[in-house]
């Protein structure tokens, strides 16, 4: 075998490594996923934070956005969206390859199935969202902003609820009020979220397509509907947080009367006590309609772009991986 394919480079292109590959790929299909939900996922964020959608419904708030801010109104914060997406699923899916590949180095015992899966899912989706948790809470805050029809003042004057004029006004602004530790609020629920849901969205889809016969593994179809049926289960048993993390994010530009959030706890009991437990659940159903084809397209294109960047087999890397690490380890030693 050659120097090459053991350092998991393909022998069409040499210069790319193999994480670069997966960089690649992860930030491709985080991107494409997430522009093509987007109106769904701004409406979602306001049913989870703003009652009067959640009291207007589905099709009433769409003629809302759709009548007061147009085409453009479904996209906003979707700037922000992409901007923290393409790193986060780029690190996501390149991380959940490296660390399964330390699993299935460190821990032989453990095979290289479904568990592994969980695991590694469950490490990657922490590590990706601590780096770009800051994205996640400007997206947040932008797509929080409502435009409404314009309200004069005392003197007369145009008002507007408008706080942030864009990423960088919103970063600027956030981090001059809180510093990093504003940047950072609502962390802790999105960690405690994306252990179980990045793990078992990881676990379902490939456990999944371990049950498919071999000629119609490739499919896109196939692809499509393991990566549904992924994101659906993950998702359902995690959501709850989400809608937790989300208040927390946009606590700051909550009326100055409004209650105080304390902490995750905090902000559950208090979303208990005051609009009770099924706010909880608040836009599960617009997040179902976004699941679905958000990670069926991202596993979709993911496993796409690994074919065309022509990324090895996953079990081909890790004996690769395995063999070079021993060969390492005894030349050390015979040193």
């Amino acid at each position: 075998m050659s120097n090459n394919a053991k350092n998991g480079l393909s022998s069409s292109d040499e210069t790319i490594p193999l994480f670069a590959k997966e960089l690649i790929a992860g930030g491709v299909a985080g991107g494409v996923a997430k522009t093509i939900v987007a109106p769904l996922e701004r409406l979602k964020i306001l049913f989870q934070t703003r009652s009067e959608f959640h009291n207007l419904g589905l099709l009433a708030s769409f003629r809302r956005i759709a009548k007061t801010e147009g085409l453009l109104g479904f996209y906003r914060g979707n700037g922000a969206s992409v901007a923290r997406i393409v790193p986060y699923a780029a690190l996501h899916y390149m991380a959940y390859e490296q660390y399964r590949r330390e699993i299935s180095y460190k821990f032989p015992a453990m095979g290289n199935g479904s568990v592994v899966d969980l695991l590694a899912g469950s490490f990657s989706g922490g590590t990706a969202v601590l780096i770009t948790y800051p994205l996640d809470l400007v997206r947040t805050k932008l797509a929080y902003q409502v435009v409404d029809p314009p309200k004069s003042n005392v003197k007369g004057s145009l008002t507007s609820e408008h706080a942030f004029r864009g990423i960088v006004d919103c970063f600027r602004k956030t981090y001059k009020e809180a510093g990093m530790r504003g940047l950072y609020r609502g962390v802790a629920p999105s960690l405690y979220g994306i252990f179980p849901y990045a793990g078992l969205k990881f676990y379902f889809y490939e456990e999944m397509k371990s049950h498919v016969p071999d000629d119609y593994r490739k499919h896109i179809a196939v692809k499509l509907a393991c990566g549904s049926v992924a994101g659906l289960l993950g998702q359902t048993f995690t959501y709850p947080l989400d809608v937790v993390r989300r208040q927390m994010q946009v606590q700051q530009l909550r009326a100055s009367n409004s209650i105080e959030f304390k902490g995750t706890i905090g902000t559950l009991y208090m979303i208990l006590q005051k609009e009770g437990w099924k706010h909880l659940f608040s836009g599960l159903s617009i997040n179902y309609l976004k699941v679905v084809p958000s990670v069926a397209i991202g596993f979709t294109v993911y496993d796409v772009m690994k074919a065309y960047l022509k990324v090895p087999p996953r079990d081909e890397v890790i004996v690769e991986d395995a063999t070079n690490k021993s060969e390492s380890e005894t030349l050390q030693s015979d040193h």
